[in-house]
């Protein structure tokens, strides 16, 4: 087991319970749930006593989902290393094979001496939204591999959780054992470089931890993915294929604007091709229309910037001890508070 301690926000325990008819809310108990979205509920047309026990009910799985995840955590990687047999053992170490040309060369460009956001732009494909950029990271090679793989751990017993409230179908890839290897590389080696230059303001020249995971698309599971922001400082979607229609990713305003611009820009996925945005930057999935789609997420995380203020509650963090995960804070410059 990792000896480095882990911590949450204890906002974790409280805020961004997502409910599909409902979106993002507060939930500390009925009580006070009851109080804040009385007028939300019947605004959505939520009004009968059974509808509102349903949703009563997800929120305390999902409370209780939070409460354990740390264990259940350990619990299930330690059942995968006991009994899982990978199908190809290569993609767990990072190579540059692995990684696009184009990739590289962005890399290598950003740790030259003097290197500027604009001569970088020479490398991206696309940058229709504010600070939102796309290029090739990843070889078609790799990714087919890779796809092999995720697929093999999904056909065998192995256990898997959730990758987050909004998802329900995916794979942790620090369950699986990509972090040691692989991501922490990916992270530390290549993106660091790229985000010192594109994403100053949000710690990109200190991403020290991040959260990584695939998402499945498929139109008899998860077919879109409702406007939100993420918790991370700095995140890469990365398509991994397969074939599939439709399911364009949008972007509007940050979070903090006050004034949002109500403009969307809209990003079709396009296989090895990664985009890469700030975690506050609102998104949404539009819905696939056919086929099936894996997208490798990875939020980045600066415990410089969020040990100073949690992206989730925008307040100053009040943390809470965690066994096996956390949510990249440490007890540098900030107060710990002991919760249960």
């Amino acid at each position: 087991m990792n000896s480095k301690q882990h911590y949450v926000c204890s906002c974790y325990y409280t805020n961004n319970f997502f409910i599909r008819r409902l979106g993002h809310v507060v939930f500390v108990d009925r009580a006070q749930f009851i109080k804040d979205y009385s007028q939300v509920l019947k605004e959505k047309g939520i009004s009968s006593e059974k509808d509102v026990k349903t949703i009563l009910s997800e929120l305390n799985q999902e409370l209780q989902r939070r409460k354990n995840q740390s264990q259940e955590y350990l619990e299930r990687r330690a059942a995968i290393q006991r009994c899982y047999t990978p199908l190809h053992q290569h993609v767990y170490h990072l190579q540059e094979s692995f990684l696009a040309d184009r990739f590289l060369e962005m890399v290598r460009y950003s740790q030259t001496e003097g290197a500027t956001v604009e001569g970088l732009m020479s490398f991206v494909e696309w940058n229709k939204a504010e600070k939102v950029y796309g290029f090739p990271v990843f070889t078609e090679e790799f990714c087919q591999e890779l796809l092999a793989e995720l697929e093999h751990f999904e056909l065998s017993d192995s256990p898997r959780g959730r990758p987050n409230t909004m998802n329900n179908y995916g794979i942790l890839l620090n369950e699986l054992g990509f972090d040691e290897d692989f991501l922490n590389k990916l992270r530390e080696d290549y993106l660091t470089p790229i985000t010192t230059l594109l994403f100053p303001e949000c710690g990109g020249d200190r991403l020290d931890s991040h959260k990584s995971f695939i998402v499945k698309y498929k139109t008899d599971g998860d077919v879109d993915l409702n406007y939100h922001y993420d918790n991370a400082e700095v995140t890469l979607n990365i398509c991994l294929g397969k074939q599939f229609e439709e399911g364009s990713l949008y972007f509007g305003h940050m979070r903090t604007e006050r004034q949002p611009n109500t403009a969307y820009a809209e990003y079709r996925h396009k296989l090895t091709h990664g985009l890469i945005h700030r975690g506050q930057h609102m998104h949404g999935a539009m819905p696939i229309t056919d086929g099936e789609r894996y997208n490798l997420i990875m939020w980045l995380r600066s415990s410089k910037i969020r040990n100073r203020l949690c992206p989730m509650c925008n307040t100053r963090p009040q943390l809470v001890a965690t066994d096996g995960l956390g949510d990249g804070f440490t007890q540098d410059q900030v107060n710990v508070c002991n919760v249960e």
